[in-house]
């Protein structure tokens, strides 16, 4: 007789799939349509848009948004308050490739020997790497896609975030309180990293197309 969960289960975990993107979305436009939000001093404005700059590849930067409340509030405060909604988003990170792994993309892609080295190059100082990379310029995204390829538990990798994460976000509010850059520089700041992070992106995707629509 089939277990009563073998079928609520994967409904389950697909709603709340859904649920997560769905979330991000949401804050995502409302965040690039609310003239409100984008000059509160709110501390739950800061929080909330820990979600969309950390969620999956992070469209948009959270540098700048730091910089500016690093010129109204304490660093730590601001750090504090950064490292809670980034935690949060992380987690959220893991459960939706959690759930990516039972998809045939994901078993094609972890059939790769590169994907493979990866793994295996990762594993050999995970914890450390993810210091690294979490407190560095790095870009953080390929490790939140490794962390669930090679099964690191979720409560090490949540630790190491909020180990490299809260410094970094404590120094640049430091900044932010030292310098006190013009809101327009950072409005500057914050389409420049726009482009930098998502530009190269979407043209590895045009070329891709051309690829495929060529003879």
């Amino acid at each position: 007789m089939e277990a009563p969960n073998s079928k609520t289960l994967p409904k389950l975990k697909a709603f709340i799939f859904i649920l997560e993107i769905i979330l991000i979305l949401i804050l995502l436009v409302f965040w690039f349509i609310s003239d409100f939000l984008h000059t509160s001093k709110n501390l739950w404005v800061l929080f909330l848009y820990c979600f969309p700059a950390e969620f999956l590849i992070a469209i948009v930067p959270h540098e700048p948004v730091i910089l500016f409340f690093g010129k109204f509030y304490a660093p730590l405060t601001v750090a504090l308050i950064s490292a809670a909604g980034t935690l949060l988003a992380e987690a959220l990170n893991y459960s939706v490739f959690k759930y990516l792994t039972d998809t045939t993309l994901y078993k094609r892609l972890s059939r790769k020997k590169m994907v493979s080295k990866l793994i295996d190059l990762f594993n050999r100082m995970p914890f450390i790497a993810l210091l690294i990379a979490g407190f560095t310029p790095i870009p953080f995204y390929p490790f939140r896609f490794l962390v669930v390829m090679a099964h690191y538990p979720i409560w090490k990798y949540l630790l190491a975030v909020f180990l490299s994460r809260t410094p970094r976000f404590f120094l640049l509010s430091l900044a932010g309180q030292a310098i006190k850059i013009p809101d327009s520089m950072l409005v500057i700041i914050f389409v420049i990293l726009i482009a930098a992070v998502n530009i190269p992106f979407l043209r590895s995707l045009i070329k891709k197309k051309k690829k495929r629509n060529s003879p």
